[in-house]
């Protein structure tokens, strides 16, 4: 079987429509039906069935789709063996981050790809805001670094290589002359009572909230909610309200902040590098993981994170 078609039907599978495998894979779709027709001629079955306005995987195309996986993977394996054969990794990669983390981990690890000048990493800033686009990024990238840690069964059920690259903590931001700003640490009976500059829900500040709620049995009061971290810091130094912001990367001493560690809830992110399986086996790939892996060490050893 022709492994171009055998890439489609596994696109499909993943992504549920004819145009949007056209789309991925930079064809029309009435090509796409075509070489899916040519592909069902090879496998002697019926791969794909109408379903309402679209169509689906049958139970063969399922199990095809899955040998597809199997396939792409084991093409992968070959041409790194090839690469290992030439001497050294090579070519394109690309790689994105929510923002916070770009910050974070893409100034070091440009650093450190640079001592590789056979590859050529192309990064990019980008914010899966539901669990579910990190499935649709890992398409289109070919590592995507992630902050949902709700979602790491689903990223494992769907045969996705998941590579953990820190946990970092959440903290209280305050504005520096704010009456709980003198405290080592802080309760969650502490700021029930306080004003917040919240998240979006279900970003891992928000479910910091969700967890002061659990625990005090009160709702807190979120004033407004915002994507961008510079505007919730400017907003708490103003004192308009206190928040939940990464430890790492939080501006204090510009922004007239301070923050405080909040204990007696799990308040912390786990960053995690998501990528295809098959795309794990390129060296160059493999490359800048362990450069994005030991920047993501020498990050937390600067904060002294455990």
């Amino acid at each position: 079987m022709d492994p171009r078609r055998l890439a489609m039907l596994r696109e499909l599978a993943e992504r549920g429509t004819v145009g949007a495998v056209a789309d991925e894979m930079n064809v029309t779709a009435s090509a796409v039906s075509q070489q899916l027709k040519l592909l069902e001629r090879e496998a002697g079955v019926p791969l794909i069935e109408p379903a309402g306005r679209g169509v689906r995987l049958t139970a063969a195309g399922r199990a095809l789709a899955e040998t597809a996986t199997e396939v792409a993977i084991a093409l992968e394996r070959a041409e790194a063996k090839w690469r290992e054969y030439l001497g050294r990794p090579a070519g394109d990669v690309t790689l994105t981050a929510f923002p916070t983390g770009a910050e974070m981990l893409l100034p070091g690890l440009l650093t450190r790809v640079a001592d590789e000048p056979a590859i050529n990493l192309i990064c990019s800033d980008r914010d899966p805001t539901q669990r579910f686009e990190v499935l649709d990024m890992v398409a289109h990238f070919d590592v995507v670094v992630a902050d949902s840690p709700a979602a790491t069964e689903e990223w494992h059920d769907r045969g996705l290589h998941l590579v953990p690259l820190l946990r970092e903590p959440l903290d209280v931001a305050l504005p520096e002359h704010h009456r709980l700003a003198d405290r080592p640490s802080l309760s969650p009976k502490d700021v029930a009572s306080e004003t917040w500059i919240g998240a979006p829900r279900d970003f891992p500040y928000d479910r910091v909230l969700q967890q002061l709620v659990a625990v005090t049995g009160e709702p807190v009061q979120i004033a407004q909610r915002f994507d961008d971290n510079g505007v919730v810091e400017a907003l708490v130094a103003a004192g308009h309200g206190i928040a939940i912001l990464p430890r790492f990367t939080t501006r204090t001493r510009e922004n007239g902040l301070v923050t405080r560690p909040l204990v007696g809830i799990r308040a912390r992110r786990e960053i995690t590098a998501v990528l295809r399986p098959d795309r794990f086996e390129r060296p160059s790939v493999r490359f800048v993981v362990q450069a994005l892996r030991d920047e993501a060490r020498a990050v937390a050893d600067r904060h002294g994170a455990v």
